[in-house]
């Protein structure tokens, strides 16, 4: 596929880092030529310098014959521009468009071909924002991620020593929840991949990815680890997008405060918040800290736009006495060093949005995809088409599937129901596959799996 995206900063890079590891044609449009040399440097992909919202620029980048146009770039209205011109110009088959006014995206209409032409808008710090209320909800988990509208629900945690699972047989989860239907998707031990077995005995620090009707995701939880106390005080550093975002999003059901610098944001946001506690100060300040009982929340949120403060308040929290801390951190190379040590979620933002992206970008009829571990493994939701003659997996039971080694089916969402997968359940057309794959490189095969051969149509 070839595709052309508008952006090199922090979402676009991620974007083109993983589609070109897809064996995709990329094309990065950007007016920073540093960003753009980095980008070049380190993968296979063609770069432009220039404006992303001039149609000169957008030929240059080859536009006029790219299948798809993903516009990222910081500014709402360079990328509205930019996904009209490549539909009125040059009527490119798919426009995504990043958006982050509430203005905009409140207003369907702005998108529709009679307007800017965006087939689909993503909103990071919505996404980002959903993405933390997940986290508040279910303290325990390291990740919360829903698929067919909300229906079932893939959970991560970490085992940990004296919790109920530890030393044991996942056998026995059955035998402890007969009523309740889970299946244990995959385990990561010290980052490597473990094939889950009803013999597999979890240890220490293992993470554990289990899949489950929604409904159900708490009960599972209580088997897995020791149940946390619900959270009730959340404080949140940083002002900015995000920040706003949680508190408005939290504030009538928690006890929020509110940290930003800048004594003009904080009047704003006062004005914009009606319960929520804002305070003028420094974030990584242990007197203000002390002063306001920081070490004594529930959930600490540490959501500036600087790593090292983030980094830094977070630790801070924690050593304050803080239950769990998290902390937004741009920087791939940071997340891996902190996540699970001191800091117990350390938050990609573009990790959290680029599984929105793929979605579109996927072959066969892909509903959502969520990437896994920092990008290496992924969730994908597949809709089964056609029969058992025009498909591989219609009408067949999983052990009849030819899936790739690593790549396990969860769970079938069909219709309102959320049928656990077992070796003998058979999918049906138009079920909603939840499909967990170790590694991405997987993706390929278990796309061109759920294919309908061309004789269906």
């Amino acid at each position: 596929m070839k595709i052309l995206i508008l952006g090199a900063g922090q979402v676009g890079s991620t974007v083109a880092e993983s589609l070109v590891s897809e064996s995709n044609d990329i094309t990065v449009v950007d007016t920073d030529a540093e960003k753009l040399k980095l980008l070049q440097d380190r993968f296979d992909l063609r770069t432009v310098c220039g404006s992303a919202s001039h149609p000169s620029v957008l030929e240059q980048a080859g536009i006029a014959d790219a299948d798809m146009l993903l516009a990222v770039t910081q500014s709402d209205e360079v990328n509205l521009v930019a996904c009209k011109l490549a539909a009125s110009l040059f009527n490119t088959p798919t426009r995504i468009a990043r958006i982050r006014a509430a203005d905009y995206l409140n207003r369907a209409e702005v998108f529709s071909a009679d307007n800017f032409c965006v087939d689909f808008s993503i909103c990071p710090e919505q996404i980002l924002t959903e993405y933390i209320c997940k986290l508040i909800e279910f303290p325990e988990a390291l990740q919360v991620l829903e698929f067919a509208n909300g229906k079932a629900s893939l959970v991560a945690v970490r085992a940990f020593q004296g919790g109920p699972l530890v030393g044991q047989p996942l056998s026995l989860l059955r035998k402890h929840m007969p009523l309740v239907e889970t299946r244990i998707a995959a385990i990561f031990r010290q980052g490597h991949p473990i094939s889950p077995e009803g013999s597999t005995v979890i240890e220490d620090g293992d993470e554990i990815f289990f899949i489950a009707a929604t409904a159900n995701i708490r009960s599972v939880l209580k088997e897995m680890r020791r149940m946390d106390k619900p959270a009730k005080r959340i404080a949140i550093v940083g002002g900015g997008n995000i920040g706003f975002r949680l508190a408005k999003a939290l504030e009538n059901n928690y006890q929020v405060k509110l940290i930003e610098f800048n004594r003009k944001a904080c009047e704003r946001l006062a004005s914009s918040l009606s319960k929520t506690l804002v305070l003028n100060g420094d974030g990584t300040d242990e007197k203000l800290m002390q002063q306001e009982n920081l070490g004594g929340v529930d959930v600490f949120c540490a959501l500036t736009n600087d790593d090292e403060n983030n980094i830094m308040s977070a630790l801070l929290a924690k050593q304050a006495g803080a239950r769990k801390v998290i902390s937004l951190i741009n920087r791939s190379a940071y997340v891996d060093l902190l996540q699970g040590g001191k800091i117990d979620i350390a938050l990609s933002p573009a990790q959290v949005t680029i599984g929105s992206l793929l979605a579109y970008v996927r072959q066969g009829d892909v509903a959502a995809v969520h990437a896994l571990r920092r990008g290496a493994a992924e969730a994908l939701e597949l809709v089964a088409h056609g029969d058992r003659k025009s498909s591989s997996v219609v009408g067949r039971r999983i052990d009849e599937i030819d899936l790739p080694k690593g790549a396990t089916i969860g769970a079938i969402v069909r219709g309102e129901e959320v049928v656990i997968a077992h070796h003998d359940t058979a999918i049906q057309a138009e079920d909603h596959v939840i499909v967990f794959v170790v590694d991405k490189k997987m993706v390929k095969k278990v796309e061109k799996l759920f294919q309908v051969s061309l004789g269906f149509f």
